[in-house]
């Protein structure tokens, strides 16, 4: 063989090379979005389960706050369905309203010593509270996967390979603008 048949030879091994390279970053960016969504997803689980207890205590003392305790279940029943179904954009979307009724439930149980002072209520208020802000931390390491994702998907030359094996956008799990927003506490508690 030639020195030109070496070189020639020699190219096609480094541009295979190349393209393995980019195709297992791409899969490696593909799993980072999966394992950051199955870590959300486990502490959504937690907290759908925590829920109902925290409800329940709350109803033996909120008598008269039967709507904040409905919103925080639709809400559940709103992330959980689109949790089932991998809404990504439905489940930010409810993921606003359980943190903005959680905040409300937990505003409004100020006004109720005897429940505030409820070990149960207190260790549930915990517990959630600690979820909350593990899903968080989650969510960013979630939207910074699929930023990550996203952008080597649409770089030259990985777009090419992308697109050749199907690799796809995701989307991101975005803030909805109640969730951003401070709780009204005066109109909580009827100012």
């Amino acid at each position: 063989m030639s020195v030109s048949g070496f070189i020639f030879w020699g190219l096609i091994a480094v541009a295979l090379i190349y393209i393995v390279s980019i195709y297992n970053g791409l899969v490696t960016l593909k799993h980072s979005v999966s394992k950051a969504w199955a870590n959300i997803d486990v502490l959504l689980k937690q907290r759908h389960d925590e829920l109902p207890k925290l409800v329940e205590t709350c109803k033996q003392y909120m008598k008269f706050e039967q709507e904040t305790l409905e919103k925080v279940m639709k809400a559940r029943s709103s992330v959980a369905s689109a949790q089932q179904q991998g809404d990504i954009p439905a489940l930010g979307k409810a993921e606003g309203a359980m943190r903005l009724g959680l905040g409300s439930l937990f505003a409004v149980a100020e006004a109720y010593p005897d429940l505030k002072a409820d070990e149960t209520f207190q260790h549930l208020q915990a517990r959630i509270t600690g979820l909350e802000n593990a899903i968080a931390d989650r969510r960013e390491f979630y939207n910074e996967s699929v930023n990550n994702n996203n952008v080597r998907i649409e770089q030259f030359p990985d777009l090419f390979i992308a697109r050749l094996f199907n690799f796809k956008l995701h989307d991101l799990l975005e803030f909805t603008a109640e969730e951003k927003s401070d709780v009204n506490l005066g109109q909580l508690f009827g100012n």
